[in-house]
């Protein structure tokens, strides 16, 4: 019994120890099947969601989903640490450890307790092992416990940095795709500026962002769970924008921006597919049809109205079909999963900008004309 007992608190060692270096420090996807931080977020988002769906404001429930990220870091740092010190006990217990208290060897609250105090380098002292295996394990483990404690204060300021890299370029993008964005409203406002490489740069710069998003979403699961300020924005539809717009743009009649746009449909449908395997996601294309034929006929003609000309005829309607299918029902599976609303093609109804509001002023009279907005922008 006591043999078994040891080899269970061993292998629960190397198995946390083994998720947490994965975790953490591993720059790559990990694609091997078991992994105890992947069971973790599976059950406690699951959980999470079930909750979140009681709450019938919507703003109150985007509020309660932005808690999981940062929470389900410390639960997870306080699983594994939880987890070291019951393994180290079960160590202790099965090699039957003799401690300097009177009748402390045998009592299992006292080696979960003398753990703990090894773990997290107390030194009370009042619990010390006698035997040289004993003395080496208590060594051990408050080496871990005291690395463990440097990662979990090194490993929270990465992931604010990642964080705010990329809400800063989604922030960016308010302005020029609306709120929440949309790919009408990007060709629209990119093509006031009257020169195509403007609208080049604005690919560029999503191309560089959607790459950033991959290398750290695989680096950095937990991110993915982590939401923006504003309830109508998120990285899934920033993504899912500039894939819509790359698509549009392929389709078009415009030469001087195609290439861009195939590079930037590339890494950014790269993404899709890639958090999609990360998180066992299953595709499934959107219902209802993001792309219904009137839905086709009001953004054909409203582009139109803005001199942005977009082919008709079943060629053209078949190539932006089969773009779509590329990365659609990865989107959309991420949707589900993550609780985030997939933007449209084009707004539904008239909205203001983020910037254009405050607590104070819900919107600002007169901006259009103060800014020389267009007329082009005409969902402001």
């Amino acid at each position: 019994m006591r043999f078994v007992v040891g080899l269970g608190g061993l292998a629960l060692i190397v198995i946390i120890l083994v998720d947490a270096f994965e975790t953490v420090l591993l720059p790559r996807r990990v694609t091997h099947g078991f992994r105890l931080v992947r069971l973790f977020y599976r059950v406690s988002w699951h959980v999470w969601n079930r909750f979140a769906k009681l709450i019938a404001s919507p703003r109150r429930r985007e509020s309660f989903l932005s808690f999981f990220g940062p929470l389900s870091l410390l639960v997870l740092f306080g699983t594994w640490a939880v987890g070291l010190i019951v393994a180290f006990a079960l160590l202790h217990w099965s090699l039957r450890t003799p401690l300097t208290a009177a009748g402390a060897g045998q009592a299992p609250l006292s080696y979960a307790y003398f753990s703990g105090d090894t773990f997290f380098t107390l030194g009370y002292g009042d619990l010390t092992p006698n035997s040289s295996l004993g003395k080496f394990l208590a060594i051990l483990e408050a080496g871990l416990g005291f690395g463990f404690l440097a990662l979990i204060i090194s490993y929270h300021p990465v992931l604010s940095q990642a964080f705010s890299r990329r809400e800063t370029t989604i922030s960016l993008l308010d302005a020029r795709g609306g709120s929440p964005p949309t790919a009408a409203q990007i060709l629209i406002r990119c093509r006031q500026s009257g020169r195509i490489d403007t609208f080049n740069s604005f690919l560029v710069e999503w191309e560089t962002w959607s790459a950033e998003l991959l290398e750290s979403c695989l680096s950095f699961p937990l991110l993915a769970y982590y939401r923006s300020q504003h309830d109508n924005q998120s990285w899934l539809a920033a993504l899912t924008a500039i894939l819509d717009t790359c698509a549009l743009e392929i389709c078009g009649s415009s030469d001087a921006g195609r290439y861009q746009a195939r590079l930037t449909f590339a890494i950014a449908r790269h993404v899709a597919v890639d958090l999609s395997l990360v998180f066992k996601i299953q595709p499934a294309p959107p219902e209802p049809d993001r792309m219904a034929p009137e839905t086709l006929d009001r953004l054909r003609a409203m582009l139109k109205s803005e001199a942005i000309e977009f082919p008709e005829g079943a060629a053209s309607e078949a190539k932006l079909a089969q773009l779509r299918a590329m990365y659609e029902p990865f989107v959309n599976g991420l949707s589900q999963y993550f609780q985030f609303k997939l933007p449209g093609f084009f707004p539904e109804r008239l909205t203001a900008d983020n910037w254009q509001t405050s607590a104070w002023m819900p919107r600002t009279p007169g901006i259009r004309d103060l800014l020389g907005v267009e007329r082009g922008d005409h969902f402001v």
